[in-house]
């Protein structure tokens, strides 16, 4: 095992996709405003990488039809990158047109789950990016990427760490400056998630990898944790804990931000984000959307107040 303490990074970069990955899942209608207020607030407690919206077909993802006009009305603020989820080269196009200065294209480390997500095969899905990352390349974008259930699926169990390897290894040779490795259903622990990592890493430089965890089983943050051992410096996280997977049933949300950045302040590690207009921004967007607030840390510190 390679996961040593001494290895930890001293600074990491917080991956916002609270108004992205957040808020696809919700089940209300959700004005353009309120998602504009959401980013601008997250911009100004310090994140500096925030994904704001995604170019799928609407028919499939309602909460993101308005994505054009989100990212064409953004109040952009210096050294913030606004990235979008692009699933194709027609998404790529959209993205472009309205302004997207990063994208992000999506694979899965589990056949099953690339059926019913995207409806081809891993492989077919890698294919599909390859017009897209050309296009990319010509317009001077950079592109992320996301590896799905990692550790384990709904719908065919436990993943081989050696598929996540070579999957992740494809999309960093195809051009993603990064692979962020998603425990989509929460199912992994600090054990599983190691082994992944070490696995991943044989192929996979450790300073092009980021970390995805849902909280499903409460174990996003010694997760993140087993992570950062091991010298992942970049972490994706959801402000107030929101959003889920719509192909996972059961699936709780992305782990929250402010638990995210309240762990990287207990270990002296540099983030750049204000907590304490994090816990505001988790406050206020729980409001307004009338659900419960899904961050521990930001109900406790809410709670002292």
């Amino acid at each position: 095992m390679t996961n040593q303490t001494e290895s930890m990074p001293r600074q990491v970069r917080v991956v916002e996709v609270g108004p992205r990955d957040g808020l696809q899942n919700e089940k209300q209608a959700i004005s353009t405003e309120l998602k504009l207020e959401l980013i601008q607030r997250l911009g100004d407690s310090g994140l500096r990488y925030i994904e704001a919206g995604s170019f799928v077909n609407p028919k499939w993802v309602p909460q993101m039809a308005g994505s054009e006009e989100v990212f064409q009305r953004l109040q952009r603020q210096p050294g913030v990158t606004y990235a979008a989820l692009t699933p194709n080269l027609k998404g790529f196009e959209r993205a472009l047109s309205a302004g997207v200065e990063e994208v992000a294209v999506f694979a899965a480390a589990s056949e099953g789950f690339s059926q019913k997500n995207i409806n081809c095969s891993i492989a077919e899905s890698i294919q599909r990016f390859e017009p897209l990352m050309l296009a990319a390349k010509d317009a001077g974008i950079a592109v992320r990427g996301y590896v799905s259930c990692v550790v384990g699926c709904p719908y065919d169990g436990e993943i081989d760490p050696a598929v996540v390897r070579d999957v992740s290894a494809e999309l960093l040779q195809m051009g993603c400056y990064e692979v962020s490795l998603g425990d989509t259903i929460g199912v992994g622990t600090p054990r599983s998630i190691t082994t992944m990592l070490d696995a991943v890493a044989s192929k996979v430089p450790v300073d092009k990898l980021g970390i995805h965890c849902h909280d499903t089983y409460g174990m996003a943050i010694a997760n993140i944790y087993a992570a950062l051992q091991m010298g992942v410096a970049s972490v994706d996280s959801s402000v107030a804990g929101l959003g889920g997977c719509p192909y996972a049933k059961g699936a709780s949300g992305n782990v929250a931000t402010e638990d995210v950045v309240y762990l990287l302040n207990g270990l002296g590690i540099e983030h750049g984000v204000d907590l304490d207009q994090l816990v505001a921004t988790g406050q206020f967007i729980s409001a307004a959307l009338q659900r419960a607030n899904g961050s521990r840390v930001g109900l406790a510190c809410a709670a002292a107040k």
